[in-house]
């Protein structure tokens, strides 16, 4: 260990606070810029078609009883302005409202993908709402973003994995960082006060992966976005806290993961950027990331062999011993529990040949032929899949047709992964259906997309949330 990495290992939460505070858009490279669009503009989307979804009725009753007022953070998708915290917990919901957002990559082969987080869903709403709220450019937002990200994914790579494998939600509780961070960076907080806010964010790190196939899953990435933000202020304000949230012995890897590799992160932030090595998922369906490979397999089978549903009499997919810890809804009866469902999955593929939002709905869920094709599915943990190691999503598909006929195919990725990326105008449709979905304008949609593509060049974050702001009808 050099002796850089010695003193970051150290005095490790003043190393991550001085990489928010002296970090400049120069130092970020371009290819990690241009990967960064694209989970912007598709956070954005999801925002926009969570919104529209039951969960956002609900946040919005919520913001209403609340009787804040206005304020000068616009809630994506209304007309709604109110406090930062308020917009980045609005705005935090709705991008994971589908599970449909963007996940992290693991670089250590015993971090499980499941380990890892949903990146943008913490750190954008609160770049965005603190951004619009101190009249900050297109860059300076942009920055904050990928601070955050850069911080939230190196802490989730480090924390030892027991901390997802017993049940915390890495993306709640690391999240909680990002959200910090950027709005620390945008609010031009000293290193000492950066180094307080991500304190005050460690105590209100929480969120647990029981919940996972209900409202409370997105309500995770909403509050750790809220608190994030939250957290930034207090520091702000003079709000004391320890200078060792990180490293401490009582500290957040102790607390949350019993230990944690300082090799992940101590001299690593920007060493590589996440976005460029091991990278980060843009995902093609809105279900848990885990699901993917399977899907963009079986969809590849079902049109390479010209698959139908009625001649199917048996599917088996086998993975690696962590993606069923996830993936724990085996017979789903709603949407939410479908998308922690890999039977489901497989058999919405074979019976539309297409998973999207429309696909995911109790409706589609609770049909008979739905049903009845889910109980012809198998999720197994197979031998070849456990070998592949954790960093992979290892995923094997046999399907027995009824001619007698054998078909099989593996994956390790999954469309939208580094490995098979989605190009910034695959993200584009993406984002139209999302808006469409939302009953967004088109036009509105197209004015979105060109300016997210031009970011850095925005002389002001409001005139893209401006764009954002939308009568619901």
């Amino acid at each position: 260990m050099s002796i850089i990495e010695k003193q970051a290992t150290e005095h490790l939460t003043r190393y991550v606070s001085d990489f928010i505070c002296s970090t400049q858009l120069a130092d970020v490279p371009q290819d990690v810029v241009a990967l960064g669009k694209k989970s912007i503009l598709d956070g954005i989307g999801l925002a926009l078609s969570g919104g529209a979804s039951h969960l956002g009725a609900l946040v919005r009753r919520h913001l209403g009883e609340l009787q804040l007022g206005a304020g000068p953070a616009t809630v994506i998708g209304t007309r709604l302005k109110v406090a930062p915290r308020f917009a980045a917990f609005a705005n935090g919901v709705g991008i994971h409202a589908d599970d449909y957002d963007d996940t992290q990559l693991a670089v250590a082969t015993d971090r499980v993908y499941g380990l890892l987080t949903h990146p943008t869903a913490p750190a954008l709403p609160a770049a965005l709402a603190m951004a619009e709220a101190l009249d900050a450019s297109g860059a300076q937002a942009m920055l904050a973003y990928h601070l955050g990200v850069e911080v939230e994914c190196k802490i989730s790579e480090a924390i030892n994995p027991r901390h997802y494998q017993t049940g915390f939600h890495s993306t709640a509780t690391c999240g909680t960082f990002a959200a910090a961070a950027a709005s620390a960076r945008l609010m031009g907080l000293s290193e000492e006060a950066t180094c307080r806010a991500l304190s005050i964010a460690g105590s209100q790190s929480a969120g647990l992966r029981e919940n996972f196939g209900t409202m409370t899953k997105p309500f995770h990435a909403g509050r750790s976005s809220e608190s994030g933000v939250a957290a930034a202020q207090f520091a702000s304000y003079g709000w004391t806290a320890t200078d060792r949230i990180l490293e401490a012995p009582r500290g957040f890897f102790s607390a949350a993961g019993g230990g944690y590799d300082a090799n992940a992160i101590a001299g690593r932030l920007g060493k590589p950027w996440t976005f460029a090595d091991p990278g980060v998922s843009i995902k093609p369906h809105p279900s848990g990331s885990l699901t993917h490979p399977g899907m963009t397999e079986m969809l590849r089978l079902i049109r390479e062999h010209r698959i139908e549903a009625k001649d199917v009499v048996r599917v088996r997919v086998g993975t690696n011993q962590n993606m069923p810890n996830a993936l724990i809804h085996h017979r789903p009866r709603n949407e939410l529990q479908a998308k922690f469902s890999m039977e489901f999955c497989m058999a919405i593929l074979l019976l539309e040949g297409r998973a999207g939002l429309n696909e995911f709905t109790d409706e589609v869920v609770l049909r008979p032929d739905v049903q009845r094709l889910i109980e012809k599915v198998d999720f197994v943990v197979d031998p070849e899949a456990e070998a592949a190691g954790y960093h992979k999503m290892t995923t094997l598909i046999d399907i027995e047709l009824a001619n007698g006929r054998k078909v099989s195919g593996r994956a390790d990725f999954g469309k939208g992964s580094p490995a098979m990326p989605m190009s910034y105008d695959e993200v584009a449709g993406k984002f139209r259906e999302n808006a469409e979905f939302a009953k967004f304008p088109q036009a509105r949609a197209e004015e979105v997309v060109a300016m997210v593509r031009e970011l850095e060049s925005l002389p002001k974050i409001a005139t893209l949330t401006a764009a954002l702001a939308h009568d619901r009808g």
